[in-house]
């Protein structure tokens, strides 16, 4: 073969190592933030605790509850969301955030938890997730938006006097730690985030690490750029330490010692940003959204002491 002919072939090269860079990019980002589907079920962490899992379930199923329609006013897409008032009235109420591949129903045993505390309960489906709409997952950022709504609908069901918590686990945790840098009514009074990350690149960078054993350059700049064309931010906008960092709500945020998918590093993160009154309770021996069902007794004492501090 002539130098010329290989000529061709060399140059070929690099453009078929950028397309496939490309389409692998194209690939973790419709893994990542594409519409889930599939019906909920306890993840392979919580299968030990799949009969309490199921009683909570059983429980919300049963009990009385208002479903709620909200539409975005920009795209007209609807949310939906539960609202359960407690059978002894009340203006305590938490809103309930799930986490990634989620939908309300799977938070049901949080949400009995807060409804034997004496709470009202609002539990939405996220972005892209169970009834609501939404093509795209967008983890928190654009969550934002439909949670100022939330609050809005539930301040007028419940009242002017009304007093919220604002409650999320992994994504979830993302969610309400994000809008604690937004500005909030003042019946917004606390939030507690469990499990969650402190940004989504980081988050993005360490799976890439961890599962796929893959650098962050050039997968996670090329992700953000598809993420911009299609949701209309970059990764970066989507940092909850920088929400954080605005937050002046008292927080306590619980995180497993052993998560290995939202590593607990983030947690530390996450409570360096914030310069508001703070708790952080590391679980020892927890693994990702595992604190609340492996010390369920020690879980709602230190949710109730945190809220005798700073919600009561």
């Amino acid at each position: 073969m002539s130098k010329r002919s290989k000529l061709p072939l060399i140059l070929s090269v690099p453009v078929i190592a950028a397309a496939g860079t490309y389409a692998l990019s194209e690939y973790f980002f419709r893994m990542g933030m594409a519409r889930r589907t599939k019906k909920p079920r306890p993840s392979k962490t919580l299968l030990p605790y799949a009969k309490e899992y199921y009683q909570c379930l059983n429980w919300y199923r049963k009990v009385p509850k208002e479903t709620w329609h909200n539409a975005d006013p920009d795209t007209g897409e609807t949310m939906v969301a539960d609202f359960i008032p407690n059978q002894k009235q009340t203006t305590k109420t938490v809103i309930i955030a799930h986490g990634y591949n989620g939908t309300r129903e799977t938070m049901s045993g949080y949400a009995k938890m807060y409804y034997d505390m004496g709470f009202n309960i609002l539990l939405p489906d996220d972005r892209g997730h169970g009834e609501s709409a939404g093509k795209y997952v967008s983890f928190g950022w654009l969550d934002q938006k439909d949670y100022q709504s939330w609050i809005e609908k539930l301040i007028e069901r419940v009242g002017p006097d009304c007093r919220i918590l604002l409650f999320g686990v992994s994504m979830g945790a993302g969610i309400v730690s994000m809008l604690s840098g937004s500005k909030l009514p003042p019946q917004v009074e606390a939030i507690i985030a469990d499990c969650g990350y402190s940004s989504v690149p980081e988050e993005l960078k360490y799976l890439l690490k961890y599962r796929y054993n893959l650098p962050e350059y050039p997968f996670e700049a090329l992700v953000s750029s598809i993420n911009k064309r299609r949701l209309g931010y970059y990764l970066n906008d989507a940092s909850t330490t920088k929400q954080l960092s605005k937050n002046h709500l008292p927080i306590l945020i619980i995180h497993g010692s052993e998560d290995t998918y939202v590593p607990t590093f983030m947690a530390y993160e996450n409570y360096r940003a914030s310069d508001s009154p703070k708790q952080l309770w590391i679980v020892k021996g927890a693994k990702h959204a595992e604190s609340f069902w492996k010390k369920p007794v020690e879980y709602r004492k230190r949710v109730s002491d945190f809220l005798k501090t700073y919600f009561n």
